[in-house]
């Protein structure tokens, strides 16, 4: 019997490997560099496969599908975002997309109360001033910053991250939560005495805005210039969803003018580089897209990927299909 060919194109953790190895039907073969395959190569070594892992960082475009070749059955992205693939063309020659939901929500939503305190507390501002040699006595009003507690939290989507979000600042900072969604969530409502609001009304009257919608054209630059002069002078601002959600450009300018208090970001609207005016200031922390970067939800992911593949490959229903 011919195997059935998977190619991943770049490596993912060993628990997911160890499963479908475990399967003498299937080849694997992986990208071990560490690098993003560019197009044509990312072609020809997975071309006829069966199953392919992609990461976000893979561009899988209509032609890519196409250039595949016709065994190819599922696209498993190693990620819970699915922007990077077009599904349409991908369902359209009947092939499944995964990707990896769940798995990953209590690392995002921790990341982004990390960031949200690092950014109140001026923690990295801190670092940087002891590092520089800077500090040499204590100072009454040295690096001043909000406090979390009791404080207005507005979740832009609450999905299941921006539900275990609001899990830790209602629970563990006493914070007031504002939701605004497509949908309501009355269960939200009910055991955190979530308020669910317009996205104007969350912005004007938030301290903390924490963004957990997916990328779409309707929520590319959901937060831009208009946004921005809603918020209050001293509100924080964090993005662990995409980049493209947020007008860097504006951004940029509201920190610099003050609109704003400070802001955390995770991910990049020209990604993997920020607008080079946010480089310059110092009211923002970044961190390299790592909001589900614990050992736990790698190889949870890892593991959801494996899974799908297993069971599409045997014919049976994926875990996760993207809708």
């Amino acid at each position: 019997m011919e195997k059935k060919k998977i190619f991943i194109s770049r490596k993912i953790d060993e628990k997911g490997l160890k499963m479908l190895s475990e399967y003498k039907s299937f080849e694997v073969e992986m990208n071990s560099e560490d690098r993003v395959l560019p197009r044509d190569e990312l072609i020809e070594r997975a071309r006829e496969c069966d199953a392919l892992v992609t990461l976000l960082t893979d561009k899988i475009s209509a032609d890519v599908i196409e250039s595949l070749g016709s065994n190819l059955k599922i696209i498993a992205n190693y990620a819970v975002g699915y922007d990077n693939i077009d599904v349409n063309a991908a369902k359209a020659k009947n092939i499944v997309v995964t990707n990896t939901p769940e798995v990953m929500t209590q690392a995002v939503a921790e990341h982004a109360m990390a960031l949200m305190i690092c950014c109140a507390r001026r923690i990295v501002e801190g670092d940087q001033y002891v590092r520089d040699k800077k500090y040499k006595r204590w100072e009454a009003e040295l690096l001043l910053g909000p406090e979390i507690a009791s404080k207005t939290l507005g979740i832009i989507g609450i999905g299941r991250i921006g539900s275990a979000l609001a899990q830790i600042a209602y629970h563990g900072f006493g914070m007031k939560i504002l939701y605004h969604d497509i949908n309501r969530n009355e269960e939200i409502e009910r055991t955190l005495q979530a308020d669910y609001a317009s996205l104007n009304h969350l912005l004007e009257h938030s301290d903390f805005v924490s963004i957990h919608v997916p990328l779409l054209p309707s929520t590319k630059h959901l937060i831009g210039h208009e946004q921005f002069k809603i918020m209050k002078k001293n509100a924080i601002l964090v993005n662990t969803a995409r980049g493209p959600i947020v007008d860097e450009h504006a951004l940029a300018e509201a920190l610099e003018d003050k609109k704003i208090f400070a802001a955390g970001i995770d991910v990049f609207e020209f990604e993997p580089n920020p607008v080079a005016k946010l480089l310059e200031l110092d009211n923002i922390v970044f961190t390299p897209h790592i909001a589900s970067a614990t050992h736990e939800a790698r190889e949870a992911m890892a593991e959801c990927v494996a899974e799908n593949i297993i069971a599409v490959l045997h014919d049976r229903p994926a875990k996760t299909p993207v809708k």
